[in-house]
C-alpha cells in the first residue's frame, strides 16, 4: 500500500488540454529523485546592492519599506511574457525571479533586510512535476540558503509575507506600489498630514530610489558600457545584411538585432524603432512592417539591456543605398551640430534645461537656414512661442540606466530644473521630423526624419561619449556603412 502523503497535492499551474493523472503515474513520479544544489557563491556585485539598500534607509529612519519585484504578465491566455524583474527591486538586490519581495524592517540603528519568495518547491507535494511553474517544466528554483548565499541577503518562504504585512502598521510603513496587488492590498495607503501639493507616503519611497540612481557606481557605469558595446555589435550586424540596391523589411533588421542583443545580453532594452523612409518622422514607429528603399534613409533607435538589465539607447540615421543626397547631408548635419553642441556643453552643475536649449537653439538655427521660420530664431526660442517644435517634437534627451527612461519618480526640481552631476548618464538625442503631410514644408523634405542619439556619462571634467564606437558625422557615417558591408554578415559568438 502507498504511503499516505499529508500534503496537499497542488494542481495549480495545470491546464485544460493537461493529461488526466493515474495513481499509478503519480506514485512513479514520486519516488527515484536524486537531490541536488546549485553551486552558488556571493555575486563579485553584492557589495553594491548592499550600500544602496543602505542609503535607503537612511532616508527612511524606524519606517517600514516594502519594495516588490511583481509578477509574470499574461500574454495571450495561458502564456505569460518573458519575465523582467521591477527595476527599483533589482537595483537593491540583484534578484530576477518573479513574486520576490523585499522588505526592510527598523532596528533601532537602521534596518534588516529580508528577502520574501519563492523557494525551490519540495519533493513532498507533486508541484515538480504537474504544474507549469514547477521545476521540470521551468527549472529550477533556488533554494532559500542558495538565494541568501547568491544575494548576501538573508532570505525568507514568501508564504510568510502576509503576517509581516499584517503586522506593519500603516503609518510607519511605505510601499512601492503598482508592482504587486497583494502587497498592495495588505497594507493600507496612508498619507498623513501632508502640506497640500505634497506627495504622499508611498510616493516619497519612489521618489528616493530614483533619486538614489541618478548617480552611477562604476560597476553600473561598466553595466551601461557592455551593454553599448553589445549595441555597437549590433548596429554592425545589421548594416552588414542591408543591402544598397534593393528593399528589405524593417522587421528582418529589429530581428537581426534583436539575435544580437538575446546572445549578448538579456533583451532588447525597448521596443526597437525601425523606421524606413517616412516612418522615420513617427518617434515611437514600433510597428516595424516598412520596407527600405535605395536613395531613402532608414532611422533605427535600438538598444541591448545586459543580463544585469543596464541598457543602452542608442539611434542613427543610414543612407540605404550608401550616400546621403545633398538635401538629406543638409539636415543631418543640422542634427549632428545640435547633438554635438548638447554634449559640449554637459559638465557637472549645467542645467538639464540649459542643455535642452542649446540642443533646440543649433535645430532652430537650422529650420531658419531651410527657409521654414515664420519668425525669428529668438521669436521661435521664446518659451511663449517655441514654434520650431514642430520639427523637433521631443526633448534632447532623458536620464538612463537600469530603465531606458531611468530616474523617473525623480523630483522635477533635481531633474529636468536640476543640474547634472559627476556619475549621471544620459542620452543626448536630438532630431528633426518632416511630416510627409506637412503642407509647410517644401515637397523635397516632407517624409525626412533624422535623430541622432548616444549615451554620454557626465565626468569632473565634462562628458565621455560612451557610444563613440558608432560613428556620428555623415561622412564617417557613409564609410562605416560601406566597411560594415564589405565585412559581410556574421553570426554572433
Amino acid at each position: 500500500m502507498a504511503e499516505k502523503r499529508t500534503e496537499t497535492t497542488p494542481t495549480d499551474g495545470t491546464e485544460s488540454h493537461d493529461p488526466d493523472f493515474p495513481e499509478a503515474f503519480l506514485a512513479f513520479m514520486r519516488q527515484g529523485w536524486r537531490d541536488t544544489t546549485l553551486p552558488v557563491g556571493p555575486r563579485p556585485e553584492v557589495p553594491n546592492y548592499a550600500k544602496r539598500r543602505a542609503a535607503l534607509s537612511a532616508s527612511f529612519p524606524g519606517e517600514t519599506l516594502v519594495i516588490p519585484t511583481g509578477g509574470e504578465k499574461v500574454r495571450a491566455n495561458d502564456t505569460e511574457y518573458r519575465f523582467r524583474p521591477g527595476s527599483d527591486f533589482a537595483y537593491l538586490t540583484g534578484d530576477h525571479a518573479p513574486d520576490s519581495v523585499l522588505v526592510l524592517r527598523p532596528n533601532g540603528s537602521g534596518h534588516d533586510a529580508v528577502l520574501y519568495m519563492r523557494p525551490r518547491s519540495s519533493r513532498e507535494n507533486d508541484e515538480f512535476f504537474r504544474s507549469r511553474h514547477g521545476e521540470l517544466w521551468v527549472g529550477r528554483r533556488h533554494t532559500l540558503a542558495e538565494k541568501s548565499s547568491e544575494l548576501g541577503l538573508p532570505t525568507a518562504d514568501l508564504t510568510e509575507l502576509d503576517a509581516v504585512l499584517a503586522d506593519a502598521a500603516p503609518g510607519r510603513t511605505r510601499v512601492l506600489r503598482g508592482f504587486d496587488a497583494r502587497v498592495d492590498a495588505a497594507v493600507r495607503a496612508w498619507n498623513g498630514a501632508r502640506a497640500e501639493g505634497q506627495p504622499g507616503r508611498d510616493r516619497e519611497l519612489a521618489i528616493a530610489i530614483s533619486e538614489l540612481k541618478l548617480v552611477k557606481d562604476e560597476w553600473e557605469i561598466a553595466q551601461l558600457q557592455d551593454a553599448i558595446d553589445a549595441t555597437v555589435r549590433g548596429f554592425e550586424d545589421v548594416a552588414r545584411v542591408l543591402p544598397a540596391d534593393r528593399g528589405v523589411s524593417e522587421r528582418l533588421l529589429e530581428g537581426i538585432f534583436a539575435l544580437r542583443a538575446r546572445h549578448d545580453g538579456n533583451d532588447v532594452g525597448y521596443g526597437s524603432i525601425v523606421g524606413a523612409g517616412e516612418h522615420a518622422t513617427i518617434l515611437h514607429w514600433v510597428h516595424n512592417h516598412g520596407t527600405t528603399r535605395p536613395g531613402e534613409l532608414l532611422l533605427m533607435d535600438m538598444g541591448v539591456e545586459n543580463r544585469h538589465l543596464y541598457t543602452a539607447d542608442v539611434t542613427r540615421v543610414l543612407p540605404v543605398g550608401g550616400r546621403f543626397t545633398d538635401l538629406q547631408r543638409q539636415v543631418y548635419d543640422v542634427v549632428y551640430a545640435s547633438q554635438q553642441a548638447g554634449i559640449e556643453a554637459i559638465r557637472p552643475g549645467a542645467k538639464f534645461k540649459d542643455v535642452h536649449r542649446t540642443c533646440m537653439r543649433v535645430l532652430a538655427e537650422g529650420l531658419a537656414d531651410l527657409g521654414l521660420l515664420p519668425v525669428s530664431v529668438d521669436e521661435a526660442m521664446d518659451e511663449k512661442s517655441t514654434i520650431y517644435r514642430r520639427w523637433t517634437l521631443h526633448g534632447f534627451g532623458h536620464m538612463l540606466g537600469i530603465d531606458v527612461h531611468d530616474c523617473a519618480n525623480a523630483r522635477k526640481e533635481v531633474y529636468r530644473d536640476g543640474a547634472l552631476g559627476e556619475g549621471f548618464v544620459l542620452t543626448v538625442e536630438p532630431g528633426l521630423y518632416f511630416q510627409p503631410e506637412d503642407d509647410l514644408v517644401p515637397e523635397e523634405l516632407r517624409g525626412i526624419g533624422i535623430r541622432i542619439e548616444d549615451d554620454v556619462l557626465v565626468t569632473a571634467t565634462g562628458a565621455v561619449n560612451l557610444s563613440a564606437g558608432l560613428p556620428r558625422r555623415s561622412d564617417e557615417v557613409e564609410t562605416w556603412l560601406a566597411e560594415q558591408r564589405e565585412a559581410g554578415p556574421r553570426l554572433p559568438g
